[in-house]
C-alpha cells in the first residue's frame, strides 16, 4: 500500500493525530492530544495503541510535569512519509531554471549523471546469471523507486514493463527527463537498455529490454 493511499485508509481521527504529531517534533502527551483532538484519554490511548501497532508512532521518554511525568507520543519515520509530498511541483521549477540557465544539454548531461550515479549505487543489488534474472532484479529497483515495475515475458525475453512514470507530469513538457530512467537502468545493469514502448507516446506502459553485456564486458 502506498503512503498516500495508507494515509486515506486511517479514521479521520487517526489523521488528525499523526497531523498533531507531526507539529510536535518533541513529542506530545495523551492530555495534549486530548485537547487537540477534542477526544477522551481513553479515544487517544485506543488511537495511539494502534498506530504504534502499524509502526507509525512510538512512546518516547516521559515529559517532567511538575508531577507525574507525562509519556510522550512521537512519530516515527514511517509515519512522517504517510503525509504528500509535491515533488512534481518543485521538480518541475527546478527543470525550468535549468532549461533557462544551462540550456539543454545541460538539463540532458544533468539527468543523464545523476541517472548513472544512482544507478551505480544499486548495481549491487541487480545482479544475476541470466537475464531474466537481471531483469527482475532491476524491476524491484525500478517499483522501489515508484515506478510499479514488473516483469513481462515478450519476444521470448524478459523485458520490464513500468506502469507509473514518476516524471509523467514533467515528461509530457520534458521528454529529455526519460534520460535519467535509462542512465539508472543501464549503470545498474552495466548493459544496454532499449526503450521499447513508452507511456508518452500511447504505450500501455514504459517497457524496456535488457540487452547483452557490451563487449568490453562479455
Amino acid at each position: 500500500m502506498k503512503a498516500a493511499s495508507a494515509l486515506r485508509q486511517l479514521g479521520q481521527t487517526q489523521q488528525k493525530l499523526l497531523r498533531a504529531l507531526l507539529a510536535e517534533p518533541q513529542g506530545a502527551s495523551v492530555e495534549t492530544l486530548c485537547q487537540a483532538l477534542c477526544v477522551t484519554h481513553n479515544a487517544v490511548r485506543q488511537h495511539l495503541a494502534a498506530l504504534i501497532a502499524a509502526g507509525y508512532v512510538e512512546r518516547g521518554m516521559a515529559l517532567p510535569s511538575g508531577g507525574r511525568p507525562q509519556a510522550r507520543y512521537l512519530l516515527l519515520p514511517a509515519g512522517r512519509e504517510l503525509f504528500p509530498r509535491n515533488y512534481g511541483l518543485i521538480a518541475t521549477g527546478i527543470l525550468e531554471h535549468l532549461y533557462a540557465t544551462a540550456g539543454k544539454a545541460g538539463v540532458q548531461a544533468l539527468l543523464a549523471t545523476i541517472g548513472q550515479e544512482l544507478g551505480s549505487a544499486a548495481a549491487s543489488r541487480v545482479d544475476g546469471e541470466d537475464e531474466a534474472a537481471i531483469a527482475t532484479r532491476l524491476a524491484e529497483q525500478l517499483d522501489a523507486l515508484g515506478y510499479e515495475a514488473s516483469t513481462v515475458k515478450r519476444d521470448g525475453e524478459t523485458q520490464v514493463e513500468a506502469y507509473n512514470c514518476v516524471f509523467h507530469t514533467l515528461a509530457r513538457a520534458h521528454p529529455d527527463v526519460c534520460r535519467f530512467d535509462l542512465a539508472f537502468m543501464e549503470a545498474a545493469t552495466g548493459r544496454p537498455i532499449q526503450h521499447m514502448e513508452c507511456l508518452l507516446r500511447g504505450g500501455h506502459a514504459c517497457r524496456f529490454r535488457v540487452g547483452k553485456p557490451r563487449a568490453s564486458e562479455s
